[in-house]
């Protein structure tokens, strides 16, 4: 009788067990995950990707698409849960008040190592002699007293003003002309079909390394960040997410990119492809990324993961 009850047991027990990892990762209020998401190709990209992966867990994705400014506020008004897109140090002075008063917490390691983001030329205008950021103010007639950045608002765009407004590197004349990226890009494509002068705000992860023939400016002086614009991107969420679901915030700590594999995922967004679709397309064709990915998380309802991705279309 004695061993009867103990085979009992530990048959309940282990259905317990069993129950304990069938059962969802996350809380019930975890599902809906809302995501801000800023205009810029790459964090378009790598959004896609995370709403994929989520939605195929059983998640409910929403994207909110905003200014830097509005997305950190939004985390802070619990409005949104996370940003795949905090460039560091671009976007540091936006963010430093948030992180400070502790209304958004930035993840422990970068998603993205080897960015970089700094003003930069075709490379037919930086073997005429514009190489540094001292060369700028020389070229002024050429440029039409113009700099070519990103949307109002952004970090870059503000240390190109205060480039300006200090005259710095002899740039007190200068214009900047803020714009989309879409707007710069295409500003700059058309430059370059004319091969006329232009200088613009460039960054890696993007296509216009391979399909633009450009070189980066030296000698900023920090101007744009340490280093010569070398930069990392980070994961924001709201300060308590990873305690309040872990699987969720599991997924975003192994989403990890290299600059060259994240230019690769955005080409086809550049060529008006839907960014869901070929952020699907990826995973199909990249196994590995899938399983580094997935490792460690499961749906929502418990299950593992790896085997139980859904990849077809709603």
């Amino acid at each position: 009788m004695n061993r009867l009850i103990s085979r009992c047991a530990l048959a309940l027990s282990a259905s317990a067990i069993l129950s304990t990892h069938v059962m969802a990762a996350d809380a019930a209020s975890c599902q809906n995950v809302r995501m801000g998401v800023v205009n810029w190709t790459d964090v378009i990209a790598t959004s896609a990707m995370t709403q994929v992966l989520l939605d195929g867990l059983g998640y409910k994705t929403k994207q909110t698409s905003a200014s830097q400014q509005i997305i950190f506020a939004g985390i802070r008004d619990r409005r949104l849960d996370l940003f795949l897109g905090y460039w560091n140090p671009l976007m540091t002075q936006t963010i430093t008040p948030f992180v400070e008063a502790k209304q958004v917490k930035v993840l422990d390691k970068p998603s993205l190592e080897d960015a970089r983001a700094t003003l930069a030329v075709p490379t037919y205008l930086a073997d005429k002699g514009l190489k540094t950021f001292a060369d700028i103010a020389r070229f002024e007639k050429e440029l039409g007293g113009k700099i070519y950045g990103i949307e109002p608002g952004s970090g870059a765009n503000t240390q190109i003003k205060a480039m300006i407004a200090k005259n710095q590197f002899g740039l007190g004349k200068f214009q900047l002309v803020e714009s989309s990226e879409a707007g710069m890009l295409a500003a700059v494509d058309r430059a370059v079909r004319r091969k006329e002068a232009v200088v613009f705000f460039g960054w890696a992860p993007h296509p216009m390394n391979i399909n633009v023939a450009m070189t980066y400016l030296s000698g900023s002086e920090d101007a744009l960040g340490p280093n010569e614009g070398k930069a990392t991107v980070w994961t924001v969420t709201a300060p308590s997410y990873a305690e309040q679901c872990p699987n969720v915030h599991k997924l975003l700590t192994n989403l990890t990119f290299s600059a060259a594999d994240e230019s690769r995922m955005m080409q086809p967004l550049l060529e008006h492809k839907d960014a869901i679709e070929s952020a699907r397309q990826w995973l199909k064709d990249h196994p590995q990324d899938q399983a580094r990915w997935l490792e460690g998380v499961t749906t929502f309802d418990g299950k593992p993961a790896a085997t139980n991705l859904q990849l077809t279309s709603q």
